[in-house]
Parts: structure tokens; sequence; C-alpha cells
């Protein structure tokens, strides 16, 4: 799918096959009140949770956002897609396109994929509970940027 605008909203496929094999990415996960962002690496498929933004105003958190992608030299953004368990896509969907539509005037020229993100959260807050045995405060602190490292990780594998 292709959608008006300078950025390019592309199937998994095409954005695969329109990057470098080592190019650097940076994983969403779009929430309603923060941003969850992770960094990952085509070439070695290594995924690092990087930071969560707390939502204000779309040209402000567009603007943190194009920080990371210039400072970390990445050429692409996947995005979680939040379908319904069945698999079909609900207003959560249509929220987060609308979303990354209208921070598209702030951020560089990139191709955005969306990645099913079904589950992401439940397993990233799995892994810190059992793996980590991280309290319910830090973990709150922290889901959101684990949650897209599920996505980016999920994705590249």
């Amino acid at each position: 799918m292709v959608l008006s605008g300078t950025m390019k909203i592309i199937s998994s496929q095409d954005f695969k096959g329109s990057l470098p094999p080592n190019a650097k990415l940076l994983g969403l996960d779009v929430g309603t009140k923060t941003i969850g962002l992770a960094l990952g690496d085509g070439a070695t498929q290594i995924c690092t949770p990087h930071s969560v933004i707390i939502r204000t105003k779309l040209k402000a958190d567009a603007g943190k956002i194009a920080v990371i992608i210039k400072d970390y030299a990445v050429m692409g953004l996947v995005v979680g897609w939040p379908l319904n368990v069945d698999g079909t896509e609900g207003p959560k969907c249509q929220s987060v396109r609308d979303t990354i539509l209208a921070m598209q005037e702030w951020l560089p020229d990139l191709p955005v994929t969306f990645h099913d993100e079904r589950f992401s959260t439940a397993l990233a807050e799995d892994f810190l509970i059992r793996e980590v045995d991280m309290s319910r405060k830090r973990r709150d602190q922290v889901i959101d940027k684990m949650a897209a490292l599920q996505i980016l990780s999920s994705f590249l594998s």
C-alpha cells in the first residue's frame, strides 16, 4: 500500500527490498499516550530499546523522532500495526496510520512499513517479569520501548 504524501507506507517485502542489507531501522510502538522506540540493524539483526516519548503535540513528537533518525542514520521505520486478535484492522490501526501520516510533515522522507504487533506488549511484559524480575513501577517506565523492540525484532526475523 502506498499512500499520498512524501512518506511512503509500503509492504514489508517492498520495504526490505528498498533498503540495503545493513540499513539502520527505527521501530515504533505508537500508543495514545506514548511512543516506544527501538533501534535495529539489518545486517546483524540486533535490536536495542531506545526510549519512550511521552506524547504531547504531533510536531514535538515528530521532532524528537526526527532527531533520532538523524543521530542514528536511520533509513526506514517499522511501525507496530495493532491488529485485532482475529487479524482484522480496527480503530487502533486507523489511529496509528493517521498519526504516522500526520507526522510526515516533520519527518525525513523514509520508507515506512507496518508490522503486526499483536501481543508485543504482553511478550515484553512477560520477559520483564520472568527474566528480569522487574518491579511494576520500573516496567511501566520501559514497557513501550520493550514493545517497540519486540516489534522490530519480529520484523527482522
